[in-house]
C-alpha cells in the first residue's frame, strides 16, 4: 500500500495535514491549524480521522500555524515520536506554538467566565501553554540538503522553499513492495525577489508534485512598485498627522517590514516617526532571525555588514509588556505600530483598532494574506464597521492593501517552479482557494503536466497508479 490523504488544506488555505500509508508504516506531513472564521476555527476540535498512536513519524515544512499550530494537540491525543523539520524552523515553533497554546488557555478562560454566569458548560483549551512546550521535545532539527533516512523505505532532504525563515520544500522518497515514488513538497513558496531569504530553490525531478496555489489566480506587483506604495502611505499618513497600524505575522512579515525601514530609513523619512514593534513573540521571532544569518540571502548579509542588525532602527521601541502596549495608546500622532495578529483575529492589534480605526487621520497597512471570515479580510473588502468585543466600530481610518508585500510566491512563480521539473509530472493543487486554484489548473494543465488533481478534503491518491479515489 501507497497512499496519500488530504487531511487539510484542500481548496482551503489552512489547516495543511497530509497521511501517507505506505505498508505498515504511517507518515504525516504538516499538522496545522485551522484558522479563518469561528464556525472554521471549531473544526479544529473534531478528533483526528487517524490513530495518533499509530503514526510512526511527521514532517513539517514550516512553523507557521496552519502548517504547525495542531501538533500540540496530535501529541495530546497519543503521538510520540518525531517532528523533523528545519533547525530554525524549530527554533521559530518554540516561539508560535508556546503563545498559542497560552492564547488557547486566555481564551477560554474569557469564554468561561461568560458561561459560568450563564450556567453553561465549561470548555477545555485545545491544548496549553505547558502541552505547547512539551511537544517541543519531540521535534529533530535537520540541515539543508542533507537526505536523511526518517522510516524504513523512507527518506526526504529539505530545501530552502525561500517563504520565512526555515521553510522546507521537501523531497521525499517512499519504496515498498519493489516501488519506488519521489514527492516533493512544496511546502509555501516564497516569494521571489523577497528580502532577507533565499529564493525558493528549484528541484528538477518528481513523480508528484505537491504544490500551494494561495495566489494561483493572480501576480503581485513588482518590489519596485511596493516599495513606491509604501513610501507613499507612510508619506500621506505623516501629512495626516495620525497613526499607522500596521497587523503583521510575527514571523516573516514583521522581519520583511523591519528591514525594509532599515534599508528605506532616510528615503521614506522615518526619523520623523516613532515605531513600536507591539508583540513580544514577533520581538522573539526577530531575536530567531538574527541567529541565523547564515540563511540570510547576499544582499541582506551585504546589509548587515554595513549597518549592522537589519532588524534594528534608531526609534524602534520594543513593546514587551501589557503596559508599553497601552502607553503606546496615549499618542494620537507620528507612530507606526507593527503589532499581531497578522489577520487582526486577536492580539494587541484589535486594541489599537479600537483607539484609532473611528479616526479618520489614521491609516491601517494590511500587508499580508487575510483568510475568508476574518476582521482582516472584511477591511480589505471595504467594510465601513467591524466588531471589537462585542461592540461594533465604525472605520473611518484609510485602509491601504499592501498585495506585493507577500511571503508566497504569485501565479508567475508558481508556474516557474513548476516549470524546472523534468518531464512535467502529475501534480496536486493545494493550499489554495477554489477561486486561485482553477486557472492555475488550467495552466499547468496548458504546460503539459501529466496529470492535474485538485484533491477534496478526506480524498485518497493511490501513489503506486497515480489515481484518484
Amino acid at each position: 500500500m501507497m497512499q496519500l490523504q488530504f487531511l487539510g488544506a484542500a481548496q482551503e488555505v489552512t489547516g495543511s495535514c497530509y497521511l501517507i500509508r505506505l505498508g505498515d508504516k504511517k507518515l504525516l506531513v504538516e499538522c496545522g491549524l485551522i484558522q479563518g472564521s469561528p464556525e472554521d476555527e471549531a473544526r479544529n476540535r473534531t478528533p483526528f480521522p487517524f490513530d495518533a498512536n499509530e503514526l510512526d513519524a511527521v514532517v513539517l515544512t514550516h512553523s507557521h500555524l496552519d502548517h504547525s499550530g495542531r501538533l500540540p494537540l496530535l501529541a495530546k491525543a497519543g503521538y510520540t515520536g518525531p517532528i523533523y523539520t528545519q533547525h530554525a524552523s524549530a527554533d521559530l515553533c518554540r516561539i508560535l506554538l508556546k503563545d498559542s497554546g497560552y492564547l488557547n488557555e486566555k481564551e477560554v478562560e474569557w469564554e468561561n467566565r461568560k458561561r459560568e454566569r450563564k450556567h453553561k458548560p465549561l470548555l477545555e483549551p485545545l491544548y496549553t501553554l505547558e502541552e505547547a512546550k512539551a511537544v517541543m521535545d519531540q521535534f529533530v532539527p535537520l540541515d539543508y540538503g542533507v537526505e536523511t533516512e526518517i522510516l524504513p523505505g523512507v527518506q526526504i532532504r529539505l530545501n530552502d522553499a525561500g517563504h520565512i525563515l526555515g521553510s522546507s520544500i521537501v523531497e521525499m522518497w517512499l519504496t515498498a513492495e519493489g516501488v519506488t515514488r519521489k514527492l516533493v513538497f512544496s511546502g509555501d513558496l516564497g516569494h521571489h525577489g523577497a528580502p532577507i531569504l533565499q529564493d525558493p530553490a528549484m528541484i528538477k525531478e518528481a513523480d508528484l508534485v505537491l504544490m500551494e496555489s494561495t495566489y494561483g489566480d493572480r501576480d503581485h506587483r513588482s518590489w519596485d512598485e511596493t516599495w513606491a506604495e509604501l513610501e507613499e502611505v507612510l508619506l500621506n499618513a505623516r501629512h495626516d498627522k495620525g497613526i499607522v497600524m500596521i497587523p503583521a505575522f510575527a514571523v516573516g512579515r514583521t522581519q520583511e517590514l523591519l528591514y525594509a525601514f532599515n534599508f528605506n530609513y532616510d528615503k521614506w523619512q522615518l526619523d520623523r516617526w516613532s515605531i513600536f514593534l507591539d508583540s513580544p513573540m514577533a520581538i522573539e521571532a526577530t531575536e530567531a532571525y538574527s541567529r541565523h544569518r547564515n540563511l540570510y540571502d547576499p544582499e541582506t548579509k551585504a546589509l548587515e555588514r554595513q549597518n549592522g542588525n537589519p532588524f534594528m532602527l534608531p526609534n524602534l521601541h520594543m513593546s514587551r509588556s501589557a503596559e508599553d502596549s497601552i502607553a503606546i495608546n496615549r499618542i494620537r500622532s507620528g507612530a507606526i505600530v507593527i503589532a499581531g495578529s497578522g489577520m487582526c483575529t486577536g492580539g494587541r492589534i484589535k486594541h489599537h483598532f479600537k483607539h484609532n480605526i473611528w479616526r479618520q487621520n489614521c491609516h491601517v497597512l494590511i500587508v499580508g494574506f487575510q483568510a475568508r471570515g476574518t476582521p482582516g479580510r472584511q477591511l480589505v473588502d471595504g467594510a465601513r464597521k467591524i466588531n471589537l468585543w462585542g461592540e461594533t466600530v465604525s472605520v473611518a481610518a484609510k485602509i491601504h492593501t499592501v498585495g506585493g508585500f507577500s511571503a508566497h510566491a504569485d501565479r508567475h512563480g508558481l508556474l516557474n517552479w513548476y516549470d524546472n521539473f523534468e518531464g512535467r509530472p502529475p501534480i496536486a493543487l493545494i493550499h489554495g482557494e477554489p477561486e486561485a486554484i482553477a486557472p492555475l489548473a488550467e495552466q499547468v494543465r496548458a504546460m503539459g503536466a501529466k496529470k492535474v488533481f485538485v484533491p477534496e478534503l478526506n480524498s485518497t491518491l493511490d501513489l503506486v497508479h497515480m489515481k484518484q479515489r
